[in-house]
């Protein structure tokens, strides 16, 4: 038995639809400016390679909850998405093959300091300050790909205070599922408890305290999240 010299973090798991199981969650692999409108709101250019950054395991925040307004940021914004779950993996995926690791989906948010994330973009600085914070990644339970097949299309939509924000459909990533498993395992070798948040679509703005967030994508679990006090 592993004897640790200091307690060990907590296990980083997701909920499964109608089943007693959970996920394990190994890594959080997320894909940015991935639909037309939203890279036309931030000012980008299109189909530019996928953007690849990363969030801890510990900034999960199982079937939404509450979350704190996070302490460093003035500008807190959301970002609803799909998320896609792994059951396996490897280096070099074709996309032909890609479909086949899959495990199932969830409904996410991909929450963002933004200010900090325009400074890094004008200073070509790493995005981890602006992305990879203490409870930046709410994600819903996930629905095995068995029970609803391999997802292709799917309206995506989130509410603010029940005023629609973001309202769109997953056919319109300009990076597709089975490419951005291929792109991502050129990188990285994925493994089983993978997760991949797909990019979020226009429509992104800023929250405070006592909002709440409603999440969904066609065929999955919705998600409700709070934004509570600031953090301490």
């Amino acid at each position: 038995m592993t004897k640790f010299a200091v307690a060990a973090p907590e296990e980083a798991y997701l909920d499964i639809t109608g089943s007693e199981e959970v996920f394990p969650v190994r890594r959080i692999y997320c894909i940015g400016k991935n639909y037309v409108a939203h890279i036309i709101e931030m000012n980008a250019d299109e189909r530019d390679p996928p953007v690849i950054f990363m969030k801890p395991r510990d900034a999960l925040v199982r079937n939404g909850g509450e979350i704190p307004y996070p302490v460093f940021t003035k500008n807190f914004h959301y970002e609803c998405e799909l998320v896609v779950a792994l059951k396996s993996g490897g280096y070099n995926i074709a996309e032909r093959d890609a479909s086949s690791h899959i495990f199932g989906y969830a409904v996410g948010l991909d929450m963002t300091r933004r200010d900090h994330q325009a400074e890094a973009l004008e200073k070509g600085l790493p995005w981890e300050v602006t992305k990879a914070f203490d409870k930046s990644a709410p994600i819903g339970p996930i629905t095995r790909a068995d029970d609803i097949g391999i997802m292709t299309k799917g309206h995506v939509k989130l509410d603010v205070n029940g005023e629609t924000r973001q309202d769109a459909d997953i056919s319109l990533l300009i990076w597709k599922i089975d490419e951005i498993i291929a792109k991502l395992s050129e990188q990285n070798e994925l493994k089983a408890g993978d997760i991949i948040m797909t990019g979020t679509p226009a429509g992104v703005g800023a929250v405070v305290s006592g909002d709440v967030l409603d999440c969904s994508v066609d065929g999955l679990e919705p998600m409700q999240v709070k934004i509570g006090q600031p953090a301490a």
